[in-house]
């Protein structure tokens, strides 16, 4: 989809995939970067691409860049739907694309939008004008002329194939005790169920120049501008050989500094693509790293449970090396104790070096969020645990821990059955987890880590009840036993 800004392609967008996935907003210009969606009208899927207003500039500004990557978007589309604005009227600018539409385009559908009404019927008359064949009449935000463009995209149905609409991860996967099995690897990431990344961080990080660099391609828009990326674009790749789903988001910046609407939805859009990640990458620039924005972030990923790998950026014009990754490193065990172990790995996405060690880091990460533990083997270790540091006795009762196991995955969560778990410190808890960290290789990863009260439960009591019931009602019927019998 092209047109000018604001004609209401985002809205068009939302309204084809089902989802308000693209930004809206009364202001022009707000979608800058090629967004992709499954859409779908009746039977009919397809892959539906949002592009960025087409300006008349042909530089290398931030509009310049904007016009070529919408250019080669048309290059690649099968069918070009160019979007007007049947209110407003055919501008210089919409006949203007429409002479280049004509030329690069394979197939072009012109769409009159915001068509209800009479305000847009010489709009729509004009639109004939432009030599594109008749305009459809629709109106994006209330869903008018959906069916005429489904009856125009049939005939081109069989250049299409229907792809499967990706999802969210699934997270919190619960575990079946009795196929308490440790090597199963139906998580591996594969081609038709990629591994979900999403990379986030302050503005002006390199977000999207790395991921250009990981894809090969200029993909996502990038330039000096701090905050150019506004939605979390999604690119599904082959990162050295491992099917990804990567989402750029945008730049994340204090929230007393965010006022303008159009950004709180942006950072709003990217902690959203969070949640659709499995490993997120939090992207420092190692100028100023570890600034109180890049804590908040790293904490936000770590609490909505997923696995975590700390990047530091433009490490190219870094001079001192070791002494700054020694610096890197102790600032991260002291500023994020709850990420301990985690991957820090130090990149340039400029130059690519370092991109190695961030795929290797991602795969390891993403293993350990898989990780299960067998249950035999926790309570060995329970064991050991609790006769070298035992459980306080506050009050001179005597907390017992009586089992674990692993409940579920993605992230790995314990429960241990305990008597008197309101009266166990949460020092006592950091201890057991740091130990599963350390002895079953579970860094960085959150861990969830509850107890659950057993008490003094008797498993042989209601057994025992019934036994004495059964005695009681013999003795009973003995004592009611005639005499001579």
């Amino acid at each position: 989809m092209v047109g000018r800004p604001n004609v209401g392609k985002s809205t068009l967008f939302n309204r084809l995939v089902g989802k308000r996935l693209a930004l809206v907003d009364d202001q022009p210009g707000v979608t800058r970067d090629l967004r992709e969606g499954q859409g779908r009208l009746g039977d009919l899927r397809f892959i539906v691409v949002d592009s960025a207003g087409l300006e008349m500039v042909e530089d290398d500004s931030l509009q310049g860049r904007m016009r070529r990557l919408t250019e080669r978007a048309v290059d690649e589309a099968d069918v070009c739907l160019f979007v007007v604005d049947a209110r407003a009227g055919i501008t210089a600018a919409d006949e203007y694309f429409a002479e280049i539409l004509r030329r690069r385009a394979k197939h072009v559908i012109l769409a009159a939008n915001k068509a209800e009404g009479r305000a847009g019927e010489s709009g729509v008359l004009e639109a004939y004008g432009l030599g594109l064949g008749e305009p459809l009449r629709i109106s994006a935000e209330h869903g008018e002329g959906m069916d005429d463009l489904y009856r125009t995209l049939v005939p081109l149905a069989d250049q299409f194939e229907a792809q499967n609409i990706q999802q969210a991860p699934v997270t919190d996967v619960e575990l079946d005790e009795e196929s308490d099995v440790e090597n199963d690897e139906s998580w591996r990431p594969s081609a038709t169920n990629p591994l979900q990344i999403a990379v986030i961080g302050r503005p002006n990080a390199g977000k999207s120049t790395l991921i250009n660099k990981i894809i090969g391609e200029d993909r996502l828009l990038t330039g000096p501008e701090a905050g150019i990326t506004r939605d979390s674009i999604s690119v599904t790749t082959d990162f050295m050989g491992t099917p990804m789903r990567i989402f750029d988001t945008a730049g994340m910046r204090k929230k007393a500094r965010v006022t303008e609407k159009l950004e709180k939805l942006s950072v709003a859009d990217g902690l959203r693509a969070v949640r659709f990640a499995e490993v997120v990458v939090v992207l420092l620039d190692v100028d100023i790293p570890f600034e109180q924005q890049d804590l908040r972030i790293a904490d936000f990923a770590e609490t909505e449970g997923r696995a975590v790998v700390i990047a530091a950026n433009k490490w190219d014009l870094e001079e001192d090396k070791p002494q700054k990754l020694n610096e890197l490193r102790e600032a991260f065990e002291r500023l994020l104790p709850q990420l301990r172990g985690a991957p820090l790995v130090t990149v340039s996405a400029k130059t690519g070096k370092g991109l190695d060690r961030l795929h290797n880091a991602i795969l390891r990460a993403h293993e350990v969020w898989n990780r299960r533990v067998n249950t035999g083997r926790l309570n060995q270790w329970l064991s050991v645990m609790t006769e070298a540091h035992p459980p306080p006795a506050p009050g001179g009762r005597r907390i017992r821990l009586r089992y674990i196991t692993q409940i579920k995955t993605r992230p790995p969560a314990f429960v241990v059955m305990a008597t008197h778990t309101d009266k166990i410190p949460d020092a006592y808890s950091r201890y057991l987890v740091n130990g599963l960290r350390q002895d079953f290789d579970m860094p960085g990863t959150p861990i969830r880590f509850t107890f659950r009260d057993q008490g003094q439960k008797n498993p042989y009591k209601d057994k025992a009840s019934k036994i004495n019931q059964s005695g009681a009602l013999s003795k009973h019927a003995k004592r009611q036993k005639p005499k001579g019998e």
